[in-house]
């Protein structure tokens, strides 16, 4: 049987380099080390062959397993099965040592019978598009083929360079060192991206890639305010290079994405533009302006043309298409710091709505945390807290305050939550102006700007409170300067 023979019925044009599979297959039989050069490269359905599939499916199995594989183990094997005949006999198991690459070009074959391999499985979701499109089954809407669609391309976008699978320790501690390094040799001495508040970079150490992180609050107390600052000091950081092989490398802020499910793109660029100008947003709303603070927002406009913050406004999204656009948008024009707000807000999948909230949240969280690990990047989901809060005396918020909390806190690497005391205060003045209204003015003034941070939860460091600037008038946060405060707070 010869080396190129394709499967039957295929069409000739199909991509497919049946040489260089012999090439690698002969190269395994003469050497089984030579398998351990494109293991992590290749897989059985790699190759075009059938008969070439079946083979290395078998040194797939036996050499892992200390097995030794060549002419007499393969022709036994195959003998048992019946197979002998479909791979083309003894006789071709022995032509293929004559194929044998020998040295270091079998990674090279190896490379172009991969790619090889992804163009046809290109052809075969174009096909399938076409195919459903034209004669969809079930009804399946438009909207549900372009997501099934989005998701094949980006498992094969990722293909080979993201495959699972373990690794050793040693790949591991390098890795780690190599995080260790980058916090060393950057100034702010954090790992992940900076949030642009030195506060709370000391306390998380960054934002980490793979990492679910909660953002948690009370109505009024600026968490939205909170991611939208962050989003923005991270994109106005945004600094990259590409190295010798051409690879992307971020050596600053990032690409962020904000699916602003609550606000339109118009509130949210609002609320940005009154944190530049410095001008509060409500007089930008009700064009209430004098000249010069035109003139600051025009400046702040073109200011902002360029930030590499995208934001989509839909309402009512499903994870499943989040996790879709999210994936285009990493493909099309980089992502590197997913803000979402917020999280009670997304839909589930319809069996899981019909099993409950609790259900749906959980799939939703188990979602974000994958899309996180998938896409390699840091993904703040802001979260509604359940009123037991306005219960208690003490109103700064629990773990146990999260709606649906159970896999909200068991899928989140951290919880954060933002608690502003001058709310509760604000709306405990005293009636007359005697000394408790003095001092209730008194406490007033010192609590007025202050905001907590408080990490109720993190999987990679210390928990407790970080304190922030907080101007309500422009929705800002920024450091605090703690000498303006008295040390008996």
């Amino acid at each position: 049987m010869p080396y190129d023979d394709p499967t039957p019925n295929a069409k000739q044009d199909t991509p497919h380099n049946t040489a260089a599979e012999a090439a690698i297959l002969g190269a395994i039989l003469f050497d089984n080390n030579a398998y351990h050069r494109v293991s992590e490269l290749l897989i059985d359905t790699d190759f075009y062959s059938p008969s070439h599939r079946s083979i290395y499916g078998v040194l797939a199995k036996f050499i892992p397993n200390g097995k030794m594989a060549d002419g007499v183990t393969l022709h036994d094997e195959f003998s048992k099965k019946g197979e002998l005949d479909q791979i083309g006999g003894a006789t071709y198991l022995a032509e293929l040592l004559d194929h044998a690459a020998f040295g270091p070009e079998i990674v090279d074959y190896a490379h172009i019978v991969r790619d090889l391999a992804i163009r046809r499985e290109l052809i075969d979701i174009g096909a399938s598009m076409v195919s459903k499109a034209a004669h969809p089954q079930d009804d399946i809407p438009g909207q549900a083929q372009i997501e099934t669609a989005e998701k094949q391309l980006s498992t094969l976008a990722m293909r080979g360079s993201a495959r699972g699978g373990f690794k050793t320790f040693g790949s591991a501690i390098t890795e780690s060192i190599e995080s260790a390094t980058a916090a060393y040799q950057r100034d702010g001495k954090i790992a992940g991206i900076s949030t642009g508040l030195s506060d709370m970079d000391g306390k998380l150490g960054g934002l980490h890639n793979s990492d679910l992180l909660i953002l948690a609050g009370r109505p009024s107390m600026g968490k939205t305010s909170l991611a939208t600052n962050v989003a923005y000091n991270v994109a106005a950081a945004f600094k990259e290079r590409h190295n010798e092989q051409g690879q992307r490398v971020l050596e600053d802020g990032g690409v962020v994405g904000f699916f602003s499910l609550e606000m339109s793109s118009e509130q949210l660029a609002t609320r940005i533009l009154a944190e530049r100008s410095g001008v509060q947003s409500h007089r930008i709303r009700q064009g209430d302006l004098e000249r010069h603070e035109y003139d600051k927002l025009r400046d702040a406009a073109a200011e902002l043309e360029s930030l590499p913050l995208y934001i989509d406004d839909t309402g009512g999204i499903s994870i499943s298409q989040l996790s879709a656009r999210a994936r285009r948008q990493k493909r099309s024009h980089g992502l590197d710091l997913l803000v979402i707000d917020y999280l009670q807000l997304i839909t589930g999948s319809g069996a899981k709505s019909a099993q409950g909230r609790v259900q749906e949240v959980s799939e939703i969280t188990m979602g974000l945390k994958a899309l996180a690990k998938e896409l390699n990047i840091p993904v703040i989901a802001l979260s509604q807290l359940s009123r037991n809060v306005e219960q208690r005396d003490d109103k700064r918020p629990q773990l146990s305050d999260l709606r649906e909390s159970g896999s909200i806190e068991q899928d989140a690497d951290a919880v954060l939550f933002v608690f502003r005391e001058s709310y509760y205060l604000e709306r405990q003045e005293p009636d007359d102006a005697g000394e408790k209204f003095a001092e209730w003015q008194d406490k007033m003034e010192r609590l007025r700007n202050v905001a907590e941070l408080i990490v109720a939860k993190q999987r990679h460091g210390p928990i407790g409170k970080v304190e922030l600037h907080f101007d309500p008038n422009i929705t800002k946060f920024s450091n605090l300067d703690k000498t303006h405060f008295s040390a008996d707070r």
